[in-house]
């Protein structure tokens, strides 16, 4: 099948070449492992990649793009910049997605989530959360933005570093997660109102979750109970000041990049406890190699998957264990491209998306969207469905009821988007 690339926004002809130079580097890495394999025999050691067969579009932005979520009726796709901007995208019959409006934000976008009932977004911002009605939004109603919610002065929460937000299942509590927290990375937790009508702000602060260094991604299981939550470290290395407060980002990423770093962690949080105790919520932790960033759960709430950053791993966890074993939680896992963080399942839980952000551009590496086979890692199988090709550092991934997925390309500003239900 061809592979088609939708360019708009302004592009230009070098940004077209670049695409098709990504592309035909991978289908070059692919010709060359099968030669190999073919000359061995057909050995081979760990799963195998293959180039992917399926359409992928590209598009353009006006600046950073950091979180990506689809509605849940799959008509509407929000992307949200860096810069302060969410950008509202039609995808009802249109391919690639159709920009209908750019709504103005007050402060940066970073990550973002629904809530269970698809009725308000949250996107991360400073020390807090922007609250935004999706359907004012998605009609274009006047005041999409409902308030921020921000803990008090006196909370101390640390610097500004909300990277991720999450909500309970009855959409009430909201959990906004703080890569740079003190004394580490947190979690704040607050209570808000069940109308649009509701003031968001500080008075909604109910507390906050204390766990390991850089808290940076969160997911609720399906069934609302638990909390799940990387800390890309588990503990504050000795002579170590990364993530400390007045780093520049340049500084920070430097630090990131560091291979000796101890293992990351993954915390299991009672969603009941959190709601009126915050501080006794964390009910276990696992280690989850190095720098786990990003996790999602599968449909049933039985797998827990995580982005191992620094060990360029996809990681599967028993949810079971996580609770009542965690030192034996984990199930198996998978190599898949240079440092992924962005992590999605299909709608029926079989696919397994992975962006391989090559954030510190690594010698010899490329950026890609890695394409798993959820049973097959479980089995200890060949896993790796396909590699599909990605902007510069894909960070964030969504993926529509239809099974189409999008992507964030942070650094070269882009919304890519590609059918899942093709890639087989």
């Amino acid at each position: 099948m061809t592979k088609t690339f939708w360019l708009t926004g302004g592009t230009g002809g070098r940004r077209f070449v670049t695409l098709h130079r990504q592309l035909l580097r991978l289908v070059l890495v692919g010709v060359i492992a099968a030669l190999l394999l073919g000359a061995c025999g057909g050995a081979s050691v760990g799963p195998t990649a293959s180039t992917a067969v399926a359409d992928v579009s590209f598009q353009y932005v006006d600046g950073q793009p950091f979180g990506v979520v689809a509605s849940r009726d799959g008509r509407y796709a929000f992307l949200d910049l860096v810069s302060g901007r969410l950008l509202v995208y039609s995808t009802q019959g249109a391919s690639p997605p159709r920009l209908i409006r750019s709504i103005s934000l007050p402060g940066e976008a970073v990550g973002s989530s629904l809530t269970r009932d698809g009725r308000l977004l949250l996107i991360a911002n400073g020390q807090g959360a922007t609250v935004v009605s999706v359907a004012r939004a998605e009609r274009g109603m006047p005041h999409p933005v409902l308030g921020v919610l921000m803990p008090p002065a006196s909370a101390h929460v640390g610097a500004d570093g909300a990277t991720a937000t999450a909500s309970s299942a009855d959409g009430r509590y909201v959990f906004v997660s703080l890569e740079y927290g003190q004394p580490d990375g947190v979690i704040s937790v607050y209570r808000i109102g069940s109308t649009e009508a509701a003031r968001f702000g500080a008075s909604d602060y109910v507390g906050s979750i204390t766990l390991g260094l850089a808290v940076v991604g969160s997911a609720l299981s399906p069934d609302g109970k638990y909390l799940y939550v990387t800390s890309e470290l588990a503990e504050r290395p000795s002579a170590q000041t990364m993530f400390r407060a007045g780093q520049t980002p340049a500084q920070r990423s430097r630090s990131q990049s560091q291979p000796q770093l101890p293992n990351g962690s993954l915390s299991v949080v009672s969603v009941a406890i959190a709601e009126r105790d915050p501080a006794h919520a964390v009910l276990a932790t696992a280690s989850a190699m190095q720098q786990p960033v990003r996790v999602a759960v599968s449909p049933s709430g039985a797998v827990v998957w995580v982005t191992a950053r620094a060990s360029d791993r996809l990681l599967a966890f028993s949810a079971a264990k996580l609770r009542t074993d965690a030192t034996h939680s984990l199930l198996a896992s998978v190599r898949v491209g240079t440092a992924p963080v962005g992590v999605a399942l299909s709608p029926d839980g079989s696919q397994v998306i992975v962006a391989d952000s090559n954030r510190f551009n690594s010698r010899g590496a490329q950026a890609a969207i890695t394409d798993v086979d959820a049973h097959a890692v479980l089995a200890h199988h060949s896993a790796i469905l396909a590699t599909l090709p990605a902007g510069q550092f894909p960070r964030e991934i969504a993926v529509e009821p239809d099974g189409v997925a999008l992507i964030s390309n942070f650094a070269s500003d882009q919304l890519e988007t590609t059918d899942l239900s093709r890639v087989r």
